[in-house]
């Protein structure tokens, strides 16, 4: 059943590492000055970071009871809404210049603003939400308010992929990772808090490879998952074309990804959230381009798993008797040789390749008629 408004405790997914750490800190009176909150895109860090905040923010005296859940300090926390909460992030800081201001001078500008005395409880938070999206400039502004703490601040950085943070501000932080829950897990709380049917519930778990945000996105849009279905659906049926139908149905994905404005994770979409200027249509296709790499890779691996007679475990089991077919017919050689390169095409797209072209290349690697079908 899903929890009542006012029952305490957190209401984010596992974790327990996590909560563990934070819970332990709030005990002894503090959380410490700055925390990073880490993990894949879709693994549930909005969630995780609201129990955080409803735990720094609780009013209620019992500390074993915090978050309760039902004081003022909780539901503001929770809200986003309480008055020593202050949220940032790159792409905040980009839409808040004024004119002729660069991101750069906005963000350095909002980090002295946030600075400020709380007004309610004892700290204020200061929340910056993709922060590995953040230039090397701004980290360095970042970089000097981390190292003059005050115990009337709490910072919470917020990251997909911590690698970007300068090694300086990632040493300065308390690392909180937020990661995949038990399968079984995930499907029971799909069931309950989306009142989906166990076989439904079990395989958005699947898919989304135990993230807590991914599996909760796709059962709240059946459009995404039609799209991804019918993506691999295509890609599976090109093994068995020629070179002239595999290039132009590729682009012609591409092309679909992009019109629908199939949106993929923020980690997938290309740090451009520091840039001087709006997104352009380059940098939409090269997002779908990131998205149909990162779904061509998850069916590449899942095709691995086919090869070895453990198709149930694959997140695209639903396209199970095609999994095994192609497996088969294919073998683990060239599918190890596709991911691998599929691999460097998503990391060649976030360093700005061409996205037509790096497909292009990914169809040369994509396996082609290696064994002949049974008569």
């Amino acid at each position: 059943m899903i929890e009542a408004a006012s029952e305490p405790g957190f209401r984010s997914l596992g974790q327990p590492t996590a909560r563990r750490a934070v819970r332990q800190a709030a005990a002894h009176g503090g959380f410490g000055r700055s925390l990073l909150v880490q993990g894949a895109p879709g693994a549930g860090k909005h969630a995780f970071v609201d129990d955080l905040l409803a735990l720094a923010f609780c009013a209620n005296p019992e500390l074993a009871t915090r978050p309760c859940n039902g004081c003022r300090g909780c539901r503001d926390a929770r809200a986003r809404t309480h008055a020593d909460l202050v949220i940032g992030s790159p792409e905040a800081w980009r839409e808040g210049r004024s004119t002729g201001e660069s991101i750069v001078a906005a963000a350095r500008r909002w980090l002295l603003s946030a600075a400020g005395a709380p007004v309610v409880a004892d700290r204020r938070i200061v929340l910056i939400e993709r922060a590995d999206r953040a230039n090397e400039q701004i980290q360095n502004a970042l970089l000097k308010t981390l190292e003059e703490p005050t115990d009337r601040h709490l910072f919470i950085l917020v990251a997909d992929e911590p690698s970007r943070l300068l090694p300086t501000i990632r040493s300065r932080c308390q690392a909180l990772r937020v990661g995949p829950v038990p399968r079984a897990e995930l499907s029971a709380y799909l069931r309950d808090h989306r009142r989906l049917s166990p076989a439904e519930a079990d395989a958005y778990a699947r898919i989304a490879n135990g993230l807590v945000g991914t599996a909760l996105a796709y059962a709240d849009h059946q459009a995404f998952r039609d799209w991804r279905h019918r993506t691999q659906t295509e890609l599976l049926s090109l093994v068995d074309r020629g070179r002239a139908e595999r290039f132009a149905a590729v682009r012609d994905l591409l092309d679909e990804t992009t019109r629908l404005g199939i949106a993929p994770p923020p980690a997938l979409a290309g740090s451009d959230a520091d840039a001087e200027t709006a997104r352009t249509p380059a940098s939409v296709q090269r997002d779908a381009a990131l998205l149909l790499v990162e779904i061509w890779l998850s069916l590449t691996r899942d095709l691995l798993v086919a090869g070895v007679g453990r198709v149930g475990l694959a997140p695209s089991a639903a396209l199970e008797s095609e999994l095994t077919d192609v497996a088969m017919r294919v073998g683990t050689g060239p599918l190890i040789r596709m991911a691998s390169h599929l691999e460097r095409v998503h990391e060649g797209l976030r360093q700005n390749a061409a996205p037509k072209l790096a497909l292009d290349g990914a169809m040369l690697i994509w396996p082609m008629h290696l064994t002949p079908r049974d008569p």
